[in-house]
């Protein structure tokens, strides 16, 4: 070979080496390219980097109501020595946005899309709910980092304008996250593990310890095949006025998956057509639909009533069939749980025994219950049972993930039950407030006026029919009638609590409950919240009552055995003209001042401060029934006002 051609050849060979060498190191560089900012974090590591937006119809001239789809990524890197299991990161929207999407995550508190996060979002990460430690995985980015490409809408922040969160956080027990750091369109913040936090160090497992919350879901894997697992769902009551009637729990299948049958439960509709027509069956092209029990994505499922709690098919499942009905343990521990399995077939490429996903975004609710909201599943220590044989041993179950449901408070106007006030030393009783329980858009009445003060016979007259009474008594009472007229409460439970008596050692009060629905209540429950007067709660004497010592200062009333039906509204002897009769169940509660001195009955201290029916936490009314008048609170100035006007008004005004 000539001499030059040879040189060539060694500068070509060279030249080659050298370009694959330095490809391949600037392709790992991008494989593991992370933030400079991250070399000095020991713990994790979160990234928010808004990426662009785009101006949306309709184009508006006022700027703040213009709207801009935009695109946006955030990340979380475990830069820790021990794995981060279940994260969970806070995102501070400012901007009125609308979440679309988040891939590589979901809403914690299972949300559905569109979703308005203009408080504030917090996602749980979904498949990857994990993250991993460097070390055990050799450096692999894609075990010890997670990133969520967010899509969504927000408004009024022109462009050059960078519209950026608040802050973002991690979520995660055991972390403190200072504010983070800005650099253009990016964000960031090292959370690092609270020195101060102590740690059980009972559990050495791979899984987060079981939490602890009102209602409690167990999604346990039983069995598991290539294309389907065999789950058992247990839903616990765990809270002591927690309550659920004619349950529906709901999920979201993330992965594709349907349900092939249901023991203990049913879905409230037989539908097959996602299948067909989806994914599933371009896969299982030879399974007969028909003998599916459910192929929505976001399936409705119901308890199966107790005739069929034998049934060889769809029963046999301890602790199912009651009618979808959790009662508090301590009305009835038997009937504070229920259970049922689910066959779930899953598509490529979940079709290997071990891909096995937990659905998402679970929610229950039930007839007049307390709101719940449900957490993400968290893989949890494995569950135990009996072993199905009858031997003295243990089954385990193959995976398990937990779901932690929260009662939260309704928020106002939006309750399902509500109170009036009334005592014996004043005339007039302060009844529900306007739309306690929301109103008709077309109803013809003002939904912000304060309700009409009303007679006591007007509390059994549905409150569409107490117009006349209402009127007639603000005339006799010279009391100014609004036009339009205050709206009523819409409530279809309604709690009247009366202050009965007074005297030296003790009082007494009653309570009424009417029921202007048309559903009976079995085994319903009250529960009543006394800041002032627990402590000197003595008896009730129509009902079962209780203190409750794990809730403050609450009474627990139920009815007796054989009474304890609160019976559904009925139309009067002549329905063209009599108003509808409620169901109603009434019983004296006495207290003793012994325990409480220095309480004042008629200056507050003898109504509740909360009040729970079957759970459900019941609106209050804004004001009480003053000794000789109708006063807007209980402070002293007030007290000093109504003195005054007295003094200076016709007594009829007041009393």
């Amino acid at each position: 070979m000539p001499p030059r051609a040879l040189l060539f050849a060694v500068f070509f060979i060279y030249f080659s080496i050298s370009t694959g060498i330095r490809a391949q190191d600037e392709s790992n560089d991008a494989q593991t390219a992370e933030p400079l900012d991250a070399d000095n974090c020991n713990g994790v590591f979160l990234t928010y980097t808004f990426i662009t937006r785009t101006k949306e119809y309709p184009h508006v001239k006022n700027a703040s109501a213009q709207s801009y789809a935009f695109k946006s990524t955030a990340t979380l890197l475990n830069t820790m020595t021990e794995d981060l299991r279940a994260w969970k990161m806070f995102i501070g929207f400012q901007h009125d946005e609308i979440l679309v999407s988040a891939l590589g995550a979901v809403i914690t508190d299972g949300t559905d899309y569109p979703a308005r996060v203009g408080n504030g979002a917090s996602l749980s990460g979904f498949p990857q709910s994990d993250l991993l430690n460097a070390i055990d995985t050799a450096g692999d980015l894609t075990q010890i980092q997670v990133k969520v490409d967010l899509t969504g809408t927000q408004f009024g922040v022109k462009p050059p304008g960078i519209p950026m969160p608040k802050t973002i956080k991690l979520e995660n027990d055991g972390f403190k996250c200072p504010s983070p750091s800005h650099q253009g369109s990016q964000m960031y913040v090292c959370c690092v593990k609270d020195p101060k936090l102590k740690t059980n160090k009972t559990d050495t497992t791979r899984f987060l310890p079981r939490q602890k919350g009102d209602l409690l879901i167990s999604y346990d894997v039983i069995q598991a095949n290539g294309n389907n697992y065999l789950a058992q769902v247990t839903i616990e009551n765990n809270n002591t006025i927690g309550r659920l009637d004619n349950w529906n729990l709901t999920w979201e299948w993330k992965r594709g998956e349907f349900i092939y049958s249901l023991r203990g439960a049913y879905t409230l509709k037989k539908d097959v057509s996602d299948c067909v027509f989806g994914e599933a069956g371009n896969y299982y092209q030879s399974l007969d639909f028909s003998q599916v029990m459910n192929c929505e994505k976001k399936p409705i499922i119901t308890d199966l009533p107790p005739e069929r709690a034998k049934d060889n098919t769809i029963g046999n499942i301890p602790d199912c069939c009651k009618n979808g009905t959790l009662l508090p343990s301590i009305m009835d521990p038997s009937q504070s749980k229920a259970v049922f399995q689910v066959q779930v077939y899953k598509i490529p490429p979940d079709l290997n025994r071990t891909a096995l996903y937990p659905p998402q975004n679970f929610k229950i609710n039930g007839f007049l219950n307390p709101n719940y909201v449900c957490g993400p599943p968290i893989r949890v220590r494995p569950s135990e049972f009996p072993d199905p044989s009858g031997l003295m041993s243990e089954s385990i179950a193959l995976a398990t993930w937990q779901v932690v449901c929260k009662i939260t408070r309704p928020k106002r106007r939006n309750s399902r039950c509500c109170v009036s006030f009334s005592a014996y030393y004043n005339d007039s009783v302060v009844p529900c407030n306007t739309c306690a329980c929301g109103c008709s858009k077309a109803a013809g009445c003002d939904p912000d006026a304060p309700p009409l003060l009303l007679p006591s016979e007007a509390l059994l007259i549905p409150f569409q029919n107490r117009t006349a009474k209402a009127k007639a008594w603000a005339e006799i009472k010279h009391r100014h009638v609004p036009n339009p007229l205050p709206c009523g409460d819409y409530c279809g439970v309604s709690i009247n609590w009366h202050i009965l008596s007074n005297y030296r050692n003790g009082w007494t009060a009653r309570i009424t409950l009417f029921n202007w629905g048309g559903y009976t209540f079995k085994n319903w429950f009250a529960a009543i919240r006394m800041d002032k007067a627990y402590h000197g709660y003595e008896k009730v004497y129509s009902f079962n009552g209780t203190k409750l010592d794990e809730f403050k200062n609450t009474l627990f009333l139920q009815g007796l055995e054989g009474a304890n039906y609160l019976m559904p509204a009925q139309d009067g002897k002549d329905p063209a003209v009599d108003p509808r009769v409620p169901g109603k169940q009434q019983s004296v509660v006495s207290f003793t001042k012994q325990k409480t001195p220095g309480i004042d009955v008629p200056l507050g201290d003898g109504f509740p401060t909360r009040l729970y029916f079957n759970g459900e936490e019941c609106a209050l009314p804004d004001d009480i029934p003053l000794g000789c008048g109708y006063g807007h609170g209980v402070s002293l100035l007030h007290i000093v006002l109504v003195a005054v006007v007295v003094l200076v008004s016709i007594k009829d005004d007041w009393c």
